[in-house]
């Protein structure tokens, strides 16, 4: 199902694609848990695509991400510096350092915002059509020949923020889990050490695992501490992934009238969309992920009860920006990698026959 599509909507979401005429009978000769898993693949096939396509970008980028929140939270000459640092204090390993956490967590966290968008943008967009009078905004950008419109980016805006306001609920713990294992060993080695600032506290995050990281920042922190930085989080991935679908689903559709490509999913648009949106959304909202790499740090070397500063956004400080070049490359390669693995899967799961004949409500 292309992102935009409104030909190609989910199964699930009540849409007619894909299913039989009502008194069209099933062949009796077919396998029936064949049948029932290509059924239940067209259903759960955002879920499925976003799933596959999330693992493949994570695990490829992980180590363009490490060097990101390093450069973020300490500081280093250039990516060059940061890069060697790394690998002669902690091996290629250290690259990879905190890569199971995110495997699961962005896998389980983009399953349920792509999931939540596609129910959110198709509700957003009857709502428009509805209050405007004229065709919903999916209408319109499904046209052959169409360009997005304030409607069109509208509705994807508003069901993009809606994704990242909801999934921050999971993602969070998730992240700060992620940012600890990644500069656990920089923590661990810093010269700083006071009251507010202990050093046991510091070197408990070393050498543990995913769930052993999480419970050692529960000991220190509480339950709520795995919430460190919520207010940031939700700021940055509400404004973020809004950003990231406008951009996406815009750029999408003006490449594909360039092309003057009849499908709304052209592996080109789609991988250079997917690239582009990356790129914007993270240049309008990286002092704010700057800030809350710095607060949630701030937060894992202080005790339970200790306060901790919340720090301003800073927009026009050029410190504020230190890691954005590598933090962009890796979103591009990320993004990239992963809307065309997910319309290519969604591709070739639409192309599935499916025989099922689901009862009538």
């Amino acid at each position: 199902m292309s992102m935009t599509g409104v030909q190609d909507r989910p199964v699930g979401d009540g849409a007619l694609d894909g299913r039989p005429p009502a008194d069209e009978a099933v062949p009796t000769n077919m396998t029936p848990t064949t049948e029932h898993a290509k059924h239940w693949a067209k259903v759960y096939r955002t879920g499925i695509a976003s799933g596959t396509s999330s693992v493949l970008s994570t695990v490829t980028a992980f180590p363009l991400d490490s060097i990101k929140t390093r450069m973020q939270a300490y500081r280093y000459a250039n990516f060059t510096d940061c890069v060697q640092h790394t690998y002669k204090s902690e091996g290629w390993r250290g690259f990879w350092r905190g890569a199971l956490a995110p495997v699961f967590s962005v896998t389980a966290v983009r399953m349920t915002s792509f999931s939540i968008y596609q129910k959110a943008k198709y509700k957003y967009s009857a709502a428009i059509g509805k209050a405007t009078g004229g065709d919903e905004p999916l209408i319109v950008v499904n046209r052959p020949g169409s360009i997005p419109t304030p409607a069109t980016m509208l509705c994807f805006g508003a069901a993009g923020a809606t994704a990242g306001s909801l999934i921050t609920l999971l993602s969070c713990p998730f992240e700060l889990t992620k940012l600890s294992a990644q500069i656990s060993t920089l923590m661990a080695k810093s010269n700083t050490s006071s009251m507010d600032d202990p050093i046991n506290v510091r070197q408990s995050y070393q050498q543990k695992g995913t769930f052993k990281m999480a419970k050692t920042i529960v000991a220190h922190r509480g339950f709520l501490g795995l919430y460190s930085g919520f207010s940031l989080h939700l700021l940055r991935d509400t404004i973020g992934t809004a950003i990231y679908f406008t951009t996406y689903e815009s750029t999408k559709q003006l490449l594909v009238k360039v092309q003057g490509s009849d499908s709304p999913t052209s592996p080109l648009s789609v991988a250079m969309a997917g690239g582009f949106c990356g790129l914007a959304s993270w240049a309008c909202i990286y002092p704010i992920d700057t800030a809350k790499t710095h607060y949630q740090r701030n937060c894992l070397t202080r005790a339970k009860g200790q306060p901790v500063k919340m720090p301003r956004i800073q927009f026009f400080k050029l410190n504020q920006y230190r890691g954005l070049g590598v933090s962009m490359a890796r979103s591009c390669v990320i993004n990239t990698i992963f809307f065309s693995s997910f319309e290519f899967i969604k591709k070739r799961i639409n192309a599935l026959p499916d025989t099922i004949i689901e009862p009538v409500e």
